[in-house]
Formats: structure tokens, C-alpha cells, sequence
């Protein structure tokens, strides 16, 4: 049976780095992937996966308006693979982890999916959200907090390096203007000027 997989965590836990492995592995016994990326992410050119340390490997984009199950279809009609994986995974809309999922029913061909869980303010994506809900494994990777314990939030930085607290939820960028931290480190500096309770409010 295929299935669906989830494997997140905060940033630069290495997600992209391990996708662009597991792809690598089914290659190496000669089955094709076929790797997915959203246009929002452009950051290191339209098309294309690129891992913090260098890794890279051409993908089909898409936008949220795309019907997946559609697209992975298609392709599917045009060239033979055995897995499909998916980076910025937060991104997916509810409908589109609908449609992994029947990719995966249907089709019979697992789908890898690899994101962020939450936000800067601790608020989780739309497509981790339901990933996380109607993934058939979940898989987390870990980062590191200054303090050494895992990091499970990220926190989002201006142009001076002060934590920003308000905006809107996607805002691309990298090490320049993100930080994962321990929930209890995200929580000094994300509340650090709200009402002092220590709660959002």
C-alpha cells in the first residue's frame, strides 16, 4: 500500500538535505522520482530544490491553485516513477493534501512530504496542518536550539535583527531571517514585549 508521509520540524533541520537523499537512494536502484517544489519559493531559482549544504536537483513547480492529484497523473502517463516528494510542504493548501492523498489510494504511488510545522508566531501552516492530521507516517527531524535542546519553533527577524511579532505568515528568507529555538527560548524572545504574562493573548 502507498502512503502518505510527513517528515517536518523547524528550519534548517536539514529537510531538503534529506529529501534530496531519499530521491538519490530510490535512483541509485534505478527508480525515478518525481520532485515537487511551490512557486513561492523561489530562492534559489523557479524549478529547482536546493539544500542548505549545496545539494540541488531540477522539480516541477507548482501554485496553489494546481490540482496535484492532476499533475502527478499526467506525469505519471508520460513518464514511469515510484515516488513522488514534495519540498515546502507548509505550503500545500488542505485541498492539495487531499489530493497527495488520493495520489496515494489511486495511483498507488507514495508521496514524501517535507515542511515546517509552524509559523513565527507559533501558528501552524495550512498544509502542515492537515499533513499532520491525515499523513499516514509522520517523521520528525530534529534542529538544534542555542541551547542545545531540540528546536520545534522559528522565529522571524527584521533587517536589524530584532524578533518580528506581526505580519503575514509567508514571508521567504533564510538563515538572514529566521532562527529555530526551543519552545521556552522562542517564548522569552517572542513575548519578551507583550503583556508580561508570558501567554498570547
Amino acid at each position: 500500500m502507498a502512503k502518505l508521509y510527513f517528515y517536518y520540524s523547524s528550519m534548517n533541520a536539514g529537510k531538503t538535505t534529506t529529501l534530496l537523499q531519499s530521491s538519490y537512494n530510490y535512483q541509485e536502484r534505478g527508480m525515478e522520482t518525481l520532485l515537487l517544489t511551490p512557486a513561492i519559493d523561489d530562492r534559489y531559482g523557479a524549478g529547482r530544490i536546493t539544500s542548505r549544504i549545496g545539494l540541488a536537483a531540477p522539480a516541477t513547480i507548482f501554485d496553489r491553485s494546481e490540482d496535484l492529484f492532476v499533475l502527478i497523473e499526467k506525469a505519471l502517463a508520460e513518464r514511469p516513477f515510484h515516488c513522488v516528494m514534495v519540498d515546502e510542504a507548509q505550503f500545500l493548501t488542505r485541498q492539495q493534501v487531499f489530493q497527495l492523498g488520493l495520489v496515494c489510494d489511486r495511483l498507488k504511488v507514495p508521496v514524501l512530504t517535507f515542511g515546517i510545522r509552524t509559523d513565527f508566531r507559533g501558528e501552524p501552516f495550512e498544509g502542515s496542518k492537515y499533513l499532520l492530521a491525515w499523513a499516514d507516517n509522520l517523521k520528525e527531524i530534529k534542529a538544534i536550539c542555542r541551547c542545545g535542546r531540540k528546536a520545534t519553533m522559528v522565529l522571524r527577524l527584521d533587517e536589524n535583527g530584532l524578533v518580528v511579532t506581526a505580519g503575514d505568515q509567508v514571508a521567504i528568507g533564510g538563515n538572514d531571517r529566521y532562527v529555530s529555538m526551543c519552545r521556552e527560548h522562542f517564548n522569552e524572545a517572542f513575548y519578551k514585549m507583550g503583556t508580561g504574562s508570558g501567554q498570547a493573548s
